[in-house]
């Protein structure tokens, strides 16, 4: 009988809990109840949650912004004639073929 779990199986009381048996009582028919080990599954469920719904509103939010100055943008250039382009520069000019080198000799 090395853990405390099997000294209250096998009828042993722990000193501290014979303490506090008030005197006069039965040892014999004294139960004593344990306290279940704590379960990590709620915790972890609630936290799951919370993550997933933090981040499906932060994707509805920035939705909801993009809808909204597209159609500011459309309202402007609608009625004050002022209109909003993107333009994409890449970093090299684009090529219609490619480029060969002259001196190509193949193995």
């Amino acid at each position: 009988m090395q853990l405390p779990e099997d000294q209250i199986r096998a009828g042993h009381i722990p000193a501290d809990l014979y303490r506090q048996i008030p005197p006069g009582t039965n040892v014999r028919k004294i139960v004593i109840v344990q306290e279940a080990p704590r379960s990590y599954k709620g915790p972890i469920v609630m936290t799951l949650l919370i993550t997933t719904g933090s981040v499906v509103v932060l994707l509805v939010l920035a939705f909801v912004v993009q809808v909204i100055a597209a159609s500011i943008v459309t309202v402007l250039s609608a009625t004050c004639g002022i209109t909003y382009t993107l333009n994409r520069v890449s970093k090299h000019p684009a090529r219609s073929r490619p480029r060969r080198t002259k001196n190509r000799r193949f193995k």
